[in-house]
């Protein structure tokens, strides 16, 4: 389980000084990753961007051994049905295609995406959606940057907690080889598949089934609530349920080695995340 690559912490950042500025921000405050929105979070339109920017946005991150991951709009919703309504399904794909145009062009891994929400009576129906939608934003892409599926905290239904979940999407999809995983510690918890800090049947089975071998980023996040409340509220590293000692564990998954571990949580005093990146720097070193 011992990583013997340097962890690369970072936390969210705004591009309201573009691309290169959210890279620039997160470099001067220690960072060695970070994560940022490519368009306004609440939109699926598409975004005409600034291939300027974003060329600059690589070229800085590459010669500064920064790592980024975009993520997508919260409207996105993979278990749209194409059927059922088709405008909707086609603005995300459109939108999410875009997301992964710009990611790529900035020199990031990938896009963030939830894994998806299906309320109706057939769920075996919303994972066929998942994966019409997974190929259809796939369709002939050509870049390096991955569609990353992010496991769920239960809040808005069963669908996406588990980790069996998102290999199986992964696998039944045409170019597996383009999809990863974004693994969020606090909605882990939440949704009661990981209890924290001396779980070893979590590491055991996340072990055997490969499943650290796809993870591309990991949120790491702490619990304002308890172990299985389905309640997706992020809490700063070490002081929320999860706690300091469980979390450390994601510094040591040697699969992890020279990945992101992304905070997505409030930021200091100072109005910064140093103080974060420097803890959780202190833990890996240990």
């Amino acid at each position: 389980m011992e990583n013997n690559q340097p962890v690369r912490i970072g936390a969210h950042y705004s591009i309201r000084n573009g691309y290169t500025g959210a890279a620039k921000a997160a470099l001067a405050q220690g960072a060695g990753a970070f994560q940022y929105f490519p368009k306004n979070p609440r939109s699926l339109g598409v975004k005409d961007w600034n291939r300027k920017d974003a060329g600059l946005c690589k070229t800085f991150c590459a010669e500064h051994g920064l790592i980024s991951v975009a993520h997508t709009p919260y409207p996105s919703n993979l278990a749209l049905s194409e059927e059922e309504d088709g405008s909707l399904f086609h603005k995300t794909v459109a939108s999410l295609r875009n997301d992964l145009e710009i990611a790529e062009a900035c020199g990031s891994k990938g896009i963030v995406v939830h894994f998806g929400i299906y309320k109706k009576s057939n769920p075996l129906q919303g994972y066929k959606n998942i994966i019409q939608c997974v190929n259809r934003i796939l369709s002939d892409w050509k870049g390096q940057a991955k569609l990353l599926l992010e496991n769920q905290a239960g809040n808005h239904g069963d669908m996406g907690m588990t980790i069996e979940e998102l290999l199986q999407i992964r696998k039944l999809c045409l170019n597996p080889e383009l999809v990863g995983f974004c693994f969020d510690t606090c909605h882990a918890y939440a949704a009661g598949i990981w209890s924290g800090a001396g779980d070893h049947d979590f590491w055991e089975k996340a072990g055997s089934l490969g499943f650290w071998d796809f993870v591309e980023c990991v949120h790491l996040n702490d619990s304002v609530y308890p172990a299985g409340s389905r309640k997706d509220r992020h809490a700063r590293v070490g002081q929320g349920y999860i706690g300091e000692e469980a979390l450390t564990q994601f510094t040591e998954i040697a699969e992890l080695g020279g990945k992101p571990l992304i905070m997505e949580t409030e930021a200091g005093p100072d109005l910064t995340y140093r103080e974060d990146i420097d803890l959780v720097s202190g833990w890996a070193s240990i």
